[in-house]
């Protein structure tokens, strides 16, 4: 059975085959811990649960591109791919991938073999002839926002996950993307990574954690001088300090609806 396909005898397939809600969308959430996958209708309803998989290590380009596409297989057909990359895409080939150059995946220490490999693979095209459907990929956080943003201003996008990223969009529109979790942040000079990460939450302990947060916060105010700011991503449930009322802690859901945004809004 082609991947994205159901049975006609599937009382899901019999529902979806009426052709509501086209164009459907595959939308793929990539992450350092794990890798999960929907189908979006076109109002952005999710029609089958989303899917996971632990993220595999080591990661070559090629094995995610095949367990993608495994993934996709048990789901409901669909017209077209989105994805959200952990790292910096551009025009659909990787600048970077800070979690899969590492054998032993987040923090680990690079190998010149997964640099190289990853480096300027055009994971788009790749993703896109395996499933047989035109496909986009851009940075998670900057998928996440899609679904997030109100179309008001300067809109700040924060997701809090394995690692930390972040997004901006004007008036609904997505700007360029920005690698701040790269970025120093620390009196030490720590990244927003090295602060912010999963492995510092679990280090620091959740109270502190938040306590960084809120500092952190006011940089990114101070910094880009946001109108409205939204929490995202997996520890966005630890996030337990009071917020001002232009930032909000959004449903971690939003990797995936992003993936429809990313078609309107690019």
């Amino acid at each position: 059975m082609p991947p994205g396909d159901l049975s006609a005898s599937s009382p899901v397939a019999s529902t979806l085959d009426k052709g509501a809600g086209l164009p459907r969308t595959l939308s793929f959430d990539i992450g350092g811990t794990g890798l999960k996958a929907s189908v979006l209708s076109s109002h952005g309803d999710l029609l089958h649960e989303p899917v996971r998989v632990p993220t595999p290590y080591p990661l070559r380009p090629q094995q995610l591109v095949s367990t993608l596409a495994g993934l996709a297989g048990g789901l409901p057909s669909y017209q077209r791919i989105s994805a959200g990359f952990p790292g910096m895409v551009r025009d659909g080939h990787v600048l970077s991938a800070p979690h899969f150059v590492s054998p032993k995946g987040p923090g680990g220490k690079p190998t010149s073999e997964l640099e190289k490999a990853w480096g300027r693979f055009d994971i788009q095209s790749a993703l896109g002839a395996a499933l047989g459907h035109p496909c986009r990929v851009a940075n998670d956080a900057d998928v996440q926002g899609a679904a997030l943003v109100r179309g008001d201003g300067l809109e700040l996008v924060i997701t809090l996950g394995t690692g930390v990223g972040t997004a901006l969009f004007w008036k609904g529109k997505l700007g360029p993307h920005l690698e701040l979790a790269h970025h120093p942040l620390g009196k030490a000079g720590q990244t927003y990574n090295e602060l912010l990460g999963d492995e510092a939450r679990k280090e620091a302990g959740n109270k502190k954690w938040n306590s960084r947060l809120a500092k952190t916060l006011e940089v990114l105010r101070e910094l880009v001088f946001f109108d409205h700011c939204y929490i995202g991503g997996g520890n966005s449930k630890h996030v337990t300090l009071e917020l001002q009322d232009d930032v909000h802690l959004a449903d971690n859901a939003a990797g995936i609806l992003g993936g429809i945004r990313l078609w309107e809004r690019v």
